[in-house]
């Protein structure tokens, strides 16, 4: 049994411009509580708290509630007084109540994936007080109110019955406001409030059988574990996993001192961004809500107002509202509160100095008094993430490996998809507007719920607004619109997070989820209709509009020139067409890793002539067939060629199983019997007869090429010829051919040897020669193990980390789906092998074979090109162990060069 370690310290505090702990100690005090800590440690108004570490949630985990409560008791409760101290109030005192807030705070931002409470502290009595304290019965009421609302739904499990249903809560209130009259929260009197307060009770009462609880502390202990509970939490589970974050990170647990943004007109809160989060601009900007707390700006359920002027004036602009109205209605904070806003740019600059990266900021004013609640480096889109590394690094913030390395590698993904076709935008009708709250462009069928995103191929999730439970189907749908919400509620920030197209706040839509309808301007629209959203402007067009292939330009060609700079390890793709090859080439691609022969056999010209060979019963009849096949594949390999010219490119001779390559099905069958003039049955033969129980470790790769040498034959020719052709053009050809599936030195010694002849023959009937490698795949785990003896004959080494993968596992590629998601979720694995590199068990063979094989031939060129060849981690692993070079799909290469270039500069630091 683990010893616990009673002495440590697990409860951090700060407040008064002190802390415990800086903004370095994230992994210990989650980014949250490093960032309140340094905050306080700098001068900026953070009210008081502390920070209960993550290693407790871990504790909390292993040990249950009654130990760790046990542990933490005696800090939480000193950590209490020093608040009590500082703000001059009691915890659960009648005449001066100090409240507070309990929020999650993870090492990495998860925005709305885990629980928040805030007004904790309240009960019947308590309310009394603080409405005495502040002589605002109705700031009191409405505290409680909300306080009970998410304490009910965080802590006690009050959630709507189903997905049609609104939370139960919402329900109570709704029924108040239509029997009242009115639309807004702030329009309550202070009965009203009483009576939801009642109801609300009443409500947990009838659903948890248990009333609600009175004694504070009861009520911080509750949620304490709650926001423990919420790390493993479906959305924080589902969030983790779409990002790759380990289970045994915990979370923290953050308690402050509440400060109140709902006390009346010149009380607000907000949230706010150093610099433009969807494009990177550098523009101050954010969005508030006076008489609010925090949770009402991400929510969504007001559209709040701009922070600036300029902001305010660009939002009337788009919801096609006039300058006088806008002004008088829809006032900036820059304008209603302008010494307010100027304290607030002033903390914004000073964090983003500080911080030097663009800041996230959520504040609140309390009775014309500012604080800032929480910072954190934003949430970006990959377009804004570029532009930002790239403006700071000319604003000499930065220098160009800080540069580098702020810069997140998958999301350059983002600035590879299509884009709309400005042509057809001109066509396209716009049925609606809305914010542009995530940039991209996005075209998919409706649909209003988050779990029924996957029921067509593409789909734009149409939702009043989102939730943290709508975080899987948000993942899988390829936009985001919501009728309600601002620039930095829940769907905006996450949907920026993701990478993904989102349209917010578009008033004009009515949404029924009871009869799955969307209206706009009275025309209907149902589930399963095709709208187009545009991220980048908020344009929402009725129907499907077409788009266009991205290109590398702008702050993305200077960042990539910058990871040339420092990048040592070469980056190729996997590319088997010239298409592919000059995508590859354009996005940098220094040649190409894997080129799949087998690929260029499906197309219906060539599939017979392949099935003739494969049914032939003689050499003879067999090499009649390639004869048919050789100037097709030379064809193929000059156009590869000349797209990559001067660039090496490493050809794989066949690989597959030749049962792939015959019907399977009886009319084509027929078909194929009737073109060969054969008889069905000698058709069914030969497919029966290639079936194969495993045929992934069957009669594949260099084993046909052994078995059948005149397919290497032909297909050296093809290269080799090929080459010669392109090379009377001028154009400089390197081929390296690539014997798959090698698992002893002899498999590849007689592989060779038909090339070496092979291409020796073509050589002399052509008077011409071009230089070429013959290597290997190392995909067979005895490979790796034998890789001083193979790297005697052979001049390269790739690594087909896929197969690799699939045999020392022992799963099967084709079936691991039924339980790998089940491993991962019970924490037996990870991450999934096939996605990401496994540096234990299959890096170590990569590792070995790359060592064994230098011993023998330290020039030897060693590469990769599994899938692992594009994906960060792999990447920086094969840097470390000294490859030459990555191959991955031509959308990787960009990714896979910054990555080249940040391990580069990781290893010299």
């Amino acid at each position: 049994m683990e010893v616990i370690d009673k002495v440590k310290t697990r409860v951090y505090r700060f407040g008064n411009k002190k802390a415990d702990g800086n903004s370095k100690m994230k992994n210990l005090l989650g980014g949250k509580g490093a960032n309140l800590a340094e905050m306080s440690s700098i001068g900026i108004p953070v009210p008081p708290g502390f920070t209960i570490t993550t290693e407790v949630c871990t504790e909390y985990n292993a040990l249950g509630q009654e130990e760790v409560v046990a542990l933490i008791k005696d800090e939480v409760e000193q950590a209490i007084d020093n608040i009590e101290t500082l703000m001059g109030s009691t915890f659960g005192d009648i005449d001066n109540p100090l409240l507070v807030s309990v929020r999650s705070g993870a090492r990495v931002s998860m925005p709305g994936m885990m629980d928040t409470v805030l007004n904790l502290g309240l009960n019947d009595e308590v309310v009394l007080g603080l409405a005495k304290k502040t002589n605002n019965e109705q700031f009191a009421w409405d505290s409680y109110r909300r306080f009970i609302q998410m304490y009910g739904g965080v802590v006690l499990g009050m959630k709507p019955a189903s997905k049609e249903d609104i939370d139960p809560f919402e329900e109570i209130m709704e029924h108040l406001k239509h029997k009242r009259g009115i639309t807004l929260d702030t329009e309550f009197t202070v009965q009203d409030l009483k009576d939801l307060v009642y109801d609300f009770k009443e409500a947990v009462k009838k659903r948890t059988g248990h009333d609600f609880p009175t004694d504070p502390w009861d009520q911080l202990w509750g949620a304490i574990i709650a926001v423990f509970n919420s790390w493993n939490g479906d959305r924080a589970v589902y969030y983790r996993t779409m990002h790759g974050y380990p289970a045994d990170w915990g979370t923290a647990v953050n308690v402050q001192a509440m400060v109140y943004g709902n006390m009346g007109d010149n009380s607000g809160t907000g949230v706010c961004f150093t610099r433009d989060a969807g494009t990177g601009e550098n523009v101050f900007n954010g969005e508030y809500l006076i008489n609010a707390q925090g949770e009402d700006v991400v929510a969504g359920v007001r559209t709040p107002q701009q922070i600036t002027k300029l902001g305010s004036q660009r939002w009337a602009e788009l919801a096609k509202i006039e300058e006088e109205e806008r002004a008088k209605d829809y006032p900036s904070l820059e304008e209603l509160m302008p010494s307010i806003f100027e304290e607030l740019n002033g903390y914004q600059d000073i964090l983003e100095k500080h911080y030097r990266d663009m800041q996230d900021m959520e504040f609140t004013i309390q009775d014309g008094k500012l604080w800032i609640l929480q910072t954190r480096n934003g949430k970006r889109t990959g377009a804004a993430m570029v532009k930002i590394a790239m403006d700071l690094l000319k604003e000499g913030m930065i220098n160009e490996k800080e540069a580098l390395l702020l810069i997140e590698p998958n999301k350059l993904d983002e600035l590879l998809h299509p884009i709309f076709d400005p042509a057809a935008l001109k066509r396209a009708h716009v049925m609606a507007q809305g914010l542009p709250a995530s940039p991209g462009a996005a075209t998919g069928k409706i649909v209003f719920f988050a779990d029924e995103a996957s029921k067509f191929k593409n789909s734009i999730l149409v939702r009043i607004e989102t939730s943290p439970e709508d975080l899987e189907g948000m993942n899988i749908a390829k936009g985001i619109l919501t009728a309600r919400g601002g620039m930095t509620s829940h769907a905006a920030v996450v949907a920026r997070g993701m990478g993904k197209c989102c349209v917010s706040g578009a008033g004009a839509l009515k949404i029924n989820y009871k009869t799955r309808t969307l209206t706009v301007n009275g025309h209907e629209y149902h589930e399963g209709d095709w709208i187009s959203l545009n991220g980048s402007t908020g344009n929402i067009f009725e129907g499907k509009v077409a788009t266009m292939e991205p290109e590398l330009s702008g702050e993305f060609a200077e960042l990539m020139e910058l990871a040339s700079v420092y990048g040592k390890m070469n980056v190729r793709t996997n590319a088997d067409t010239p298409k592919d090859a000059k995508v590859a080439r354009s996005f940098g691609a220094q040649g190409i890793g894997l080129t799949r022969t087998e690929h260029m056999f499906f197309e219906v010209d060539r599939i017979k002539a392949m099935r003739e060979m494969i049914l032939a019963d003689t050499v003879k009849g067999r090499k009649q067939a390639l004869e048919e096949l050789l100037p097709m594949q030379r064809s193929d390999f000059e156009g590869i060629f000349e797209a990559m010219q001067g660039l090496p490119v490493t050809i794989r001779l066949l690989d597959p199983p030749l049962h792939e390559f015959v019907p399977h099905q009886l009319t084509t069958q027929k078909e194929l019997a009737e073109e060969m003039h054969i008889s069905l049955q000698a058709v069914k033969n030969k497919v029966a007869e290639l079936e194969e129980f495993n045929p992934m470790l069957g009669h594949r790769g260099c084993r046909l090429g052994n078995t059948y040498p005149e397919i290497t034959e032909m297909q050296t020719r093809a290269i080799i010829e090929a080459a010669l052709n392109l090379k009377e053009k001028g154009i400089n050809c390197r081929p390296e051919i690539m014997i798959p599936l090698v698992g002893t030195v002899r498999e590849f010694e007689a592989q060779e040897q038909i090339i070496r002849t092979t291409a020796n023959t073509v050589f002399e009937e052509r008077e011409d020669t071009v230089d070429y490698l013959v290597g290997t795949m190392i995909e067979v785990p005895r490979a790796a193990l034998m890789a001083d003896a193979i790297a005697e004959r052979a001049e390269f080494f790739s690594f087909g980390t896929n197969d690799l993968t699939q045999m020392t596992f022992g799963y099967s590629r084709d079936d691991a789906g039924k339980f790998l998601p089940i491993y991962i979720d019970k924490g037996i694995l990870k991450v999934d092998p096939f996605e990401v590199l496994d540096q234990e068990g299959v890096g170590q063979l990569v590792k070995l074979g790359t060592e064994r094989g230098r011993s023998t031939k330290p020039d030897l060129k060693v590469g990769i090109c599994g899938e692992h060849g594009g994906e960060p981690s792999s990447v920086e692993f094969c840097y470390n162990i000294g490859m030459d070079y990555v191959s991955c799909s031509p959308y990787r290469v960009p990714i896979a060069r910054l990555v080249a270039a940040q391990a580069a500069i990781k290893a010299a630091q």
